[in-house]
C-alpha cells in the first residue's frame, strides 16, 4: 500500500530515502487523480521493495506541496537521491508509469 505523506515525514521517507522514490500529489475532489490512485496502489505492490510509493494530499499537507511548485493534480514526482529525477501530470496509464519506475532501477 502506498505511504501517507505528509509535511511532516515527507523529508525522512522521501528525501532520505536510498530507493528510488514516486510521490503521488492528489486531492480527494480531483477527478483524475481518483483515476491514478487504483495505479499507484498496483505499482506499490508490484514495486514493493524496491521502491518507496507514496501519496500526498494536497490539501492537508500545502507545505510540501508548495515546496515543489505544485499547481496541477495530479502530478507524480520521481525522486532519487533526494532529487526530483521525472515528473508526470496528469492521468496516465500505468505502463507509462512502471516505465518511468524501470528507468529509475537501471540508473
Amino acid at each position: 500500500m502506498a505511504l501517507e505523506l505528509t509535511d511532516a515525514n515527507f523529508e525522512e521517507l522521501v528525501l532520505k530515502s536510498d530507493k528510488p522514490v514516486l510521490v503521488d500529489f492528489w486531492a480527494v475532489w480531483c477527478g483524475p487523480c481518483r483515476m491514478v490512485g487504483p495505479v499507484v496502489e498496483e505499482l506499490s505492490k508490484e514495486y514493493d521493495g524496491k521502491v518507496v510509493i507514496g501519496k500526498v494530499d494536497v490539501d492537508n499537507n500545502p507545505n510540501i506541496s508548495a515546496q515543489f511548485g505544485i499547481r496541477n493534480i495530479p502530478t507524480l514526482l520521481f525522486f532519487k537521491n533526494g532529487e526530483i529525477v521525472d515528473k508526470q501530470v496528469g492521468a496516465v496509464p500505468k505502463s507509462t508509469l512502471a516505465a518511468k519506475l524501470d528507468a529509475q532501477l537501471k540508473n
